[in-house]
């Protein structure tokens, strides 16, 4: 089931709940401390993605020159295949267009099929294996780019995504009928 959620910059008094997911999310969590520097880094854009007042997910990159670095993106488990992942990934996207990025990269573990999947759907394209990345058990990351954010097929295809997934978020409309 498709959820729509409210995505807005992340602020420090969000960090307890960012935390937490954290924790759930990745078996090697950065501090709360690496959180408050990013979200005061101007080079850097992290949001969360809040849903009945309560925050369910959370994403961030950098922007370095023309290159979109995707660091993070998690979703509370409880609030997993809802769509929320998708929709901070397009909020990062857009905001790395608007920043002038060109390409976009990120890494994720090898055994993330899902996360994966989702990367893929969006034009990311495997093109390197980090031997031993992941410190917490020196899992291989999958280092996934999109070459031109710009690129027509690429925006044609983005397009059509968002498009998708915007009407999969608006509720239908129903009729009222009398008796």
């Amino acid at each position: 089931m498709a959820a729509p959620v409210q995505i807005r910059k992340m602020q420090r008094e969000d960090l307890p709940r960012v935390m937490e997911i954290e924790r759930e999310c990745f078996s090697a969590p950065w501090s709360e401390h690496a959180y408050l520097t990013e979200i005061h880094n101007h080079a850097a854009h992290y949001v969360v993605a809040v849903l009945d007042d309560c925050i369910v997910g959370y994403a961030g990159m950098w922007l370095v020159m023309d290159e979109a670095h995707i660091t993070t993106l998690g979703v509370a488990p409880s609030y997993r295949r809802r769509k929320i992942a998708e929709q901070l990934l397009i909020n990062i996207l857009e905001e790395a267009k608007r920043r002038g990025a060109r390409r976009a990269t990120l890494e994720v573990r090898e055994s993330n099929q899902a996360a994966q999947s989702l990367y893929k759907k969006y034009g990311f394209v495997p093109i390197a294996i980090r031997r031993g990345y992941y410190t917490d058990n020196r899992e291989n990351a999958v280092v996934m780019w999109i070459e031109d954010l710009h690129d027509p097929a690429f925006t044609a295809r983005y397009n059509a995504l968002r498009q998708r997934l915007a009407e999969e978020l608006t509720p239908p409309i129903t009729e009222e009928r009398s008796c």
